[in-house]
């Protein structure tokens, strides 16, 4: 319970400030709006850091060396916990901005961060809106920014190592020719999910694995991106229990 009350004290204070540091951030902006989206970076990194660490987790990270450091790339993961983001996004060498359930989008504060490091919000229930938040996707990956993607529709709740993957979510690959980098996260639901509310130390593996150009696959893998992604990623979740 103490690591949880932690976190909620830290995520208060931090949103209590947050005004301050919009005000730094607009006037950056002013100038350098580069410079200001870097800092938006590096303060929600390190806010992610800091959630990290008062919550007990020993990560370990495989194959980061995979991921370019040069272009925007397309990250697709599995999701079995919330976790997963702070996990991930902590990690990322440029600007990245995550495709998120658009409920997190109606919090005070949070919405303000998740703008500025370009995150957009999934309306799941409206195929049109879907269809325009990938439509900004694609654009943002043009203009050099990164995105997330955990294409099972929301967090598995079950035993089975991922849920289908949606093809749709490829499309931000598929139109840009932007790689895509598989993300296996293993254990993460331990961390929270497994004991809500309380917060639980616990050994989690985070595996990137080689990047996936389009335009380099069978015409049948290309068909289904995200069966072939899929595979992958199940993969690198069975290599994964190695490490716990």
């Amino acid at each position: 319970m103490i690591r949880f009350l932690l976190s909620v004290i830290f995520i208060f204070f931090f949103f209590l400030f947050s005004v301050f540091m919009w005000a730094y951030i607009w006037i950056v902006a002013r100038f350098n709006k580069k410079k200001a989206d870097l800092i938006s970076l590096h303060i929600i990194q390190g806010v992610l850091k800091t959630l990290q660490f008062l919550s007990g987790v020993r990560l370990k990270v495989i194959g980061e060396e995979n991921v370019p450091k040069d272009q925007a790339v397309l990250y697709i993961g599995n999701h079995k916990s919330d976790y997963d983001t702070i996990f991930t996004y902590a990690r990322c060498p440029g600007l990245t901005g995550y495709i998120a359930k658009d409920s997190l989008g109606k919090i005070p504060f949070m919405r303000g961060w998740m703008l500025r490091g370009y995150c957009l919000f999934l309306n799941r229930e409206n195929p049109r809106e879907g269809l325009k938040t990938i439509l900004t996707a694609i654009e943002y990956v043009k203009q050099g920014v990164s995105i997330t993607i955990f294409p099972e529709g929301g967090r598995n709740k079950t035993d089975a190592p991922t849920l289908p993957f949606h093809e749709g979510s490829f499309k931000v690959a598929t139109k840009t020719g932007c790689p895509i980098i598989p993300m296996a996260i293993t254990n993460s639901e331990s961390v929270f999910e497994a004991q809500i509310p309380f917060l639980k130390p616990a050994d989690v593996v985070l595996q990137y694995g080689k990047p996936i150009y389009v335009e380099e696959l069978a015409p049948e893998d290309k068909k289904f991106i995200g069966a072939y992604t899929q595979k992958i990623i199940e993969e690198m979740l069975i290599d994964n229990k190695k490490y716990l």
